[in-house]
């Protein structure tokens, strides 16, 4: 899909695309932090028509719910294209021993040659964690490896 970018002197930068039903959809990123969602009329591609305003904390939020799901299926499609390679998830349940530790303190790609790719918390996805991110209990690791070494990141996880 392509996606136009336009500066905004002044305001900010608008993005562009088409979509399936052959509508032209807006996003108008504020300078001040906000946006603003558009829908072009066909008889006029200059007229937009707001459909909703977002604060940035309402666009984070609407980003997360978005992305979260497209984070899990391109891992899944990644899996698909190279033999050998697994996705799977790992709870970190209250009797973890790394619960409220930092991820490093696992070293999960040391011990296993497995790679945590994210960390799902409530509605939140964290991608590219990094050692000093610290697992609470009901986070979900995303993890991207061969099948033993994902067996073997659920042990670390349950066991120690």
């Amino acid at each position: 899909m392509d996606v136009n970018e336009v500066l905004l002197p002044g305001v900010g930068l608008r993005y562009e695309f088409d979509n399936t039903d052959g509508d032209r959809i807006g996003v108008v990123a504020k300078r001040a932090g906000d946006f603003e969602v558009v829908l072009y009329a066909a008889e006029d591609p200059d007229v937009a028509q707001p459909l909703f305003h977002l604060n940035a904390e309402e666009a984070d939020a609407l980003a997360q719910i978005l992305g979260a799901p497209r984070i899990a299926e391109r891992f899944a499609d990644l899996t698909h294209e190279v033999p050998g390679l697994e996705a799977g998830q790992v709870s970190i349940d209250p009797d973890s021993p790394y619960a409220d530790r930092p991820l490093g303190d696992a070293r999960v790609r040391t011990r296993t040659g497995a790679s945590v790719v994210a960390i799902v918390r409530d509605e939140d996805v964290q991608p590219s964690p990094g050692p000093a991110d610290v697992l609470r209990v009901g986070d979900i690791l995303v993890i991207i490896g061969t099948e033993e070494g994902i067996t073997q990141v659920e042990h670390i996880f349950d066991k120690g």
